[in-house]
């Protein structure tokens, strides 16, 4: 490592045992494209971007090690000029976004239900926890864990449990072909054949249910989008890179803000029926995300989705007075406390960010 990163880190080190010592908080920050997710904190910048860079890139071995402060679009950039891709299609929410943001906020994008979530991705990190030291876990190949998986475990960990520095990712060759079928039909119909087709075997690597439309992508080589558009039927729609991406970043017309509205996010099992409220809705991940603008109180809606074996998350726009999260069970939440403690015994990094 050279001079000029080795001192960053004493930097980092210094800031934290400062913080430490006198009872106050760091904000740990890249790009900011995500920080709005979470609870609101204060405390003062711990600045990530400084930490940039490829640390290696193999592409016959099928993985990535970065610094958590170098740009998303770099990386996908990389990853593009090898015909490789990373396979979860992370939301950038904004230019400035940075790996580590990707995963301590930990979401996935479309092609999330079929190829797996970001944290199957991760193969390793460094971080340093609250007491400045440096740690390190995982590696550059995929291995069975006993026992914690810590590696995993700072993706969605919203930067409470430590300092994210170096992050080993696997990667994946993009499809040869790519085009997306649309449907017209009810809520109910669409959740019922998203569900039939994820039985199959088909190419279907997106889906996505709004305002009467069903739109499925499928990836993969050309025989086989042509066999699955034989048996699916529906109107072909080649030129739909754009809609997935929209989609993907938020920027399709249905998460325009509505007045006094929290954007909601659903999580529930995808064979879980329709919700039975009033409310405007956009459908995912073959009926497992489902996003929500309605006037409906929060905590009978949490109710209602909790009874069908999910959670809710208030996941922007959110009304302060109700909690953004789905509060956890006591049990979970000791687990929680006891890890934030062994991580982060001063709870330096990010209070509150996650859970009180």
């Amino acid at each position: 490592m050279s001079d000029t990163y080795n001192e960053l880190l004493q930097q980092f080190r210094q800031q934290i045992l400062t913080a430490g010592e006198v009872g106050s908080s760091l904000c740990i920050q890249g790009g900011a494209s995500k920080s709005w997710y979470g609870n609101p904190v204060a405390g003062d910048i711990l600045d990530t971007r400084p930490y940039r860079g490829v640390i290696s890139y193999e592409p016959t071995e099928l993985y990535i090690t970065a610094r958590a402060g170098t740009p998303l679009c770099e990386i996908e950039d990389l990853l593009a000029q090898h015909g490789q891709m990373l396979a979860f299609e992370p939301p950038h929410f904004g230019a400035n976004a940075t790996i580590g943001g990707m995963v301590a906020t930990g979401l996935s994008g479309p092609r999330r239900a079929t190829h797996g979530a970001l944290r199957d991705f991760v193969l390793g990190v460094s971080m340093m926890n609250g007491k400045g030291e440096f740690l390190r876990f995982g590696g550059q190949v995929m291995k069975d864990v006993a026992g914690y998986d810590v590696s995993r475990l700072m993706a969605g960990s919203l930067g409470s449990l430590g300092l994210l520095l170096d992050i080993a990712l696997k990667v994946m060759p993009r499809p040869a072909c790519e085009t997306s079928l649309a449907f017209a039909m009810s809520e109910q119909d669409a959740l019922h054949v998203l569900n039939l087709w994820a039985g199959q075997a088909l190419p279907i690597s997106a889906s996505c249910y709004h305002a009467g439309r069903l739109l499925v992508r499928l990836s993969g080589s050309e025989s086989a989008l042509r066999l699955a558009k034989q048996k699916l039927g529906g109107l072909e729609l080649p030129q739909t890179e754009l809609f997935w991406q929209n989609l993907r970043e938020h920027q399709h017309h249905f998460f325009i803000p509505e007045d006094g509205l929290a954007l909601l996010r659903v999580s529930l099992p995808p064979t879980a029926p329709a919700l039975k409220i009033k409310a405007k809705s956009l459908i995912e991940w073959g009926g497992a995300q489902r996003w929500l603008w309605t006037h409906e109180p929060i905590p009978s809606l949490r109710e209602q989705v909790q009874a069908m074996g999910g959670h809710l998350t208030q996941f922007r726009y959110a009304d302060p007075t109700q909690a953004i999260f789905t509060p956890l069970s006591a049990p979970l939440l000791n687990i929680h406390q006891q890890l934030k403690k062994s991580f982060d015994p001063a709870s330096v990094f990010n209070r509150g960010k996650l859970f009180s």
